[in-house]
């Protein structure tokens, strides 16, 4: 049973059901009135369709609405992983489909027939998108269809070139992709958690150790016998405490050894997938371009970057906590810290062969291979996107030093605009109010000012960054 106390559905007087009678024509939008949605919420226990399930409700409505079943089903993937993933969007999409609800109002049908045209139920959902693929051109050309549904060239490339993989792999190429994304999303999980427990005990052993210390130097310097005893009992008690503390350090220290080796055989069994095309971006393969590689990964629908910093040059570039950070050109590290730096967090610097250094801040984990001195190639896995240090969400805080400009005015860095990240910041001269999908790009969050002792980096700000 739906929601129907837990969610006000769209009720769509004109879409007929598909077991009633025809489906709603492609030609025109729903012209009576409806009862949009006030408050949306995902189903409180989402129903889950394999690949095998799914496929038919792609390949009836794309038969149905003449739009390729491949196509519905890259759609499907990128937009909410198959119904893993259905919001509501920070943009406010919804459903199996992401349809923003004005645009269901528009065009979302009640295809299983049971008088309700409901964006968070498959058949609904994915009839719905083809009718809208249909009354976009989809007939003549598929690629301006998918543009309506996202403005976006690189949302087009993806959806093509992934639908390219359904066509040709069927089933096959799905179960792998999904196998590869699930095993890499809780192999970077496990190092993101693992990294913050090592941290915890790291945190508590220092302050452990500041304690006994203080109170040795107590017990040396005070001319009182008796305050001597206390302060040495204090002392031993404290040295227990330690003593347990560094036990768990080591433990937690051998668990995340462990998730790095878990990850790195991840990565090794994704290599072959993420050469199928339009896999790449969703297993977080690097992007390349003219010799340069975007630091984070992922791809222009989950990571986005603003064309300037709040208060001096810099590149906020926000993408989901665990994303995978990449060197950006061949260099050598100059300096890194795995111990969070109070502004910067973790982090490290480059410096690439064309002369310049770069400073990477918030990590939530650093690459064991990413230390002083060690040298590095354009695409080596460096870290993973966190919130350490000073900042407000997960992203990659990027600057050069000194910061003399900013990182988005560099020719390699624009060069990847569209396709490896998203302007969070762009504004689009002739939007479209019926597009389906709003253009993805989170608003980029800011790393704080540092001037620390620890990485030796200056930031030249006092607040926020």
């Amino acid at each position: 049973m739906r929601r129907l106390a837990a969610v006000v559905l769209v009720a769509l007087v004109s879409a007929t059901a598909a077991s009633a009678g025809p489906l709603p024509s492609p030609d025109a939008p729903n012209l009576t009135s409806v009862l949009l949605p006030q408050l949306v919420s995902a189903p409180l226990v989402p129903q889950q369709l394999s690949f095998q399930q799914l496929q038919p409700i792609w390949q009836a409505a794309g038969q149905a609405y003449g739009v390729p079943w491949s196509v519905l089903a890259a759609i499907n993937k990128i937009e909410s992983n198959f119904g893993q993933n259905m919001g509501p969007s920070s943009a406010g999409a919804i459903g199996w489909m992401q349809f923003m609800p004005d645009t269901w109002a528009r065009w979302g049908i009640d295809a299983d027939g049971d008088g309700i045209a409901d964006p968070w139920d498959p058949q609904d959902a994915i009839y719905s998108a083809a009718r809208y693929l249909a009354a976009s051109g989809a007939a003549t050309d598929i690629a301006s269809a998918v543009f309506s549904y996202n403005h976006a060239q690189w949302y087009v490339d993806e959806v093509l070139q992934l639908a390219q993989g359904y066509d040709s792999g069927g089933a096959d190429f799905s179960n792998a992709l999904q196998s590869a994304q699930q095993q890499l999303d809780a192999a970077k999980q496990a190092v993101v958690d693992a990294s913050q427990r090592l941290l915890g005990a790291n945190a508590l052993m220092a302050k452990l150790q500041a304690g006994e210390d203080q109170f040795l130097a107590t017990a040396q310097n005070t001319p009182s016998f008796s305050d001597r005893l206390e302060a040495q009992k204090a002392g031993v008690l404290l040295d227990i405490q330690l003593q347990a503390a560094q036990a768990d350090a080591d433990a937690q220290s051998a668990d995340l050894q462990n998730a790095e080796a878990a990850l790195a055989s991840a990565r090794a069994a994704a290599a072959g997938t993420s050469f199928a095309s339009g896999a790449a971006p969703l297993l977080g393969a690097p992007s390349y371009s003219d010799g340069y590689v975007f630091p984070v990964a992922g791809g222009a629908g989950v990571v986005s970057v603003g064309h300037t910093h709040h208060d001096y040059p810099a590149a906020d570039i926000a993408a989901p906590e665990g994303t995978q950070l990449y060197a950006l050109s061949d260099g050598y590290v100059t300096k890194s810290w795995t111990t969070p730096d109070p502004s910067c967090g973790i982090g490290f610097t480059i410096a690439t062969t064309d002369g310049l250094v770069w400073t990477y801040c918030h990590l939530s984990f650093l690459e064991p291979a990413v230390v002083a001195g060690a040298q590095l190639t354009a695409g080596q896995p460096v870290g993973l996107v966190g919130q350490t240090g000073d900042a407000t969400g997960p992203h990659l805080h990027l600057q050069l030093d000194p910061a003399t400009g900013y990182p988005q005015d560099e020719a390699w860095f624009q060069s990847f605009a569209g396709t490896a990240f998203s302007w969070s910041d762009a504004v689009q001269s002739n939007p479209a109010p019926s597009s389906v999908f709003a253009v993805v790009g989170g608003a980029s969050t800011a790393p704080r000012a540092l001037d620390s002792a620890s990485s030796g980096i200056v930031y030249f700000s006092a607040t926020g960054g």
